[in-house]
């Protein structure tokens, strides 16, 4: 057995026009890292750097030792996240057009489109939030869709490019927004291009998106993304009430306990990361180191606490299992995420955890051989 492991991958770590205009001159996802408070006694923040320190994306040796790293902890390759709002709008597109173009790093990849607007986020105290439109995404028809298309064929066509018995992969963040057309034209034309097919990933975070609609919409595989941190499964049946019940009880909480309200304890909550569901051969595992969304979102950010290497490593194992008896090519695995430190979901070395997450994700590869 050799797992499958795709490691999403955040572009950013470097100034832009854009993020100038709206945060101030060189903002980067660095800026919420470094300047992140512990919001209780032991929350484990700000979060450090130390390998590969507060880097610089556009420095081609900074990608190569990513690259380095991700091989020895045993992921595959990299799925870059991919900004497309329409009519060739991009953002953060510098970095994976400099890969695309030297060559460089000589690590495989695929492309995640995260076909959401952009928002400037205001974090209300009683946790609500209020959102200013930074960057809308749109779907203005086929010369769109053409336009996209060329951009990711030429994806496609490199030696590097992930693929599931010969199909691009093509990971979609929001895909109950994306029109029909776009998934079928973006089908045919891959095609049409000479690949057997066009292997699309839907990605689904919450219960308002069921496996079986986007199935029917055309998708080979779902992958499902629970950071939501309900266990209890008669509010989850409940689907958005069952939601806004939970949120008012932690808000309770909160309150008494004077703690953040969105805490979730990571060991208590790895049965429920990797479920039975995902050994379906059109389930695509999602593997979580951590997460502490608190450096953007304040008070009201979901984290996880009591994360360890070990608990993730068990996490790991877990989907291992589920993928052990699908086809070999479609032994996938999502690892969420190589560096969103901003999200404090990262493998990448820190002060806290030093290379822990990158040893106990290559233990776990390492036993299934």
């Amino acid at each position: 057995m050799k797992p499958r492991i795709l490691a999403f991958y955040l572009p950013q770590f470097h100034p832009f026009k854009e993020n100038d205009e709206w945060w101030g001159k060189g903002f980067t996802e660095w800026t919420n890292v470094g300047k992140a408070k512990p919001l209780f006694k032991g929350h484990n923040q700000p979060r450090v750097p130390t390998e590969l320190g507060y880097y610089d994306l556009r420095l081609p040796i900074v990608r190569e030792q990513q690259a380095q790293m991700a091989r020895e902890a045993g992921v595959e390759g990299f799925c870059y996240w991919h900004y497309w709002f329409g009519n060739g709008k991009r953002l953060i597109a510098d970095i994976f057009d400099e890969v695309l173009e030297s060559g460089k790093p000589d690590f495989p990849f695929c492309l995640g489109w995260a076909n959401h607007s952009w928002y400037a986020k205001n974090w209300n105290s009683d946790g609500t939030s209020t959102n200013k439109l930074l960057i809308e995404q749109t779907y203005p028809g086929m010369e769109d869709e053409m336009m996209h298309f060329a951009f990711l064929l030429k994806a496609f066509k490199d030696k590097r490019y992930i693929k599931v018995n010969g199909a691009p992969l093509l990971y979609i963040f929001a895909p109950k927004d994306v029109p029909q057309e776009y998934l079928d034209n973006f089908r045919k034309w891959t095609k049409e291009a000479g690949f057997p097919d066009l292997y699309l990933v839907a990605n689904i975070p919450h219960p308002s998106i069921t496996k079986e609609a986007m199935l029917a919409k055309g998708f080979n595989a779902v992958s499902y993304q629970r950071l939501g941190g309900i266990t209890n499964n008669a509010l989850k049946k409940m689907g958005r009430a069952g939601r806004g019940i939970q949120r008012m009880w932690l808000n309770v909480k909160g309150f008494i306990t004077h703690r953040p309200p969105f805490m979730t304890d990571y060991k208590k909550y790895l049965p429920f990361l990797v479920t039975e569901e995902d050994k379906s051969r059109d389930v695509i595992p999602c593997i979580i180191p951590q997460w502490d969304h608190t450096p953007r979102s304040g008070w009201n950010g979901t984290f996880f606490v009591n994360v360890k290497p070990e608990y993730f490593y068990e996490n790991a194992k877990h989907a291992l299992e589920a993928i052990k008896n699908k086809p070999e090519q479609e032994q996938l695995v999502f690892l969420k995420s190589w560096n969103e430190w901003g999200e404090g979901n990262m493998m990448e070395p820190d002060l806290t955890y030093g290379r822990g997450f990158i040893d106990a994700l290559r233990k776990a590869v390492d036993e299934e051989k």
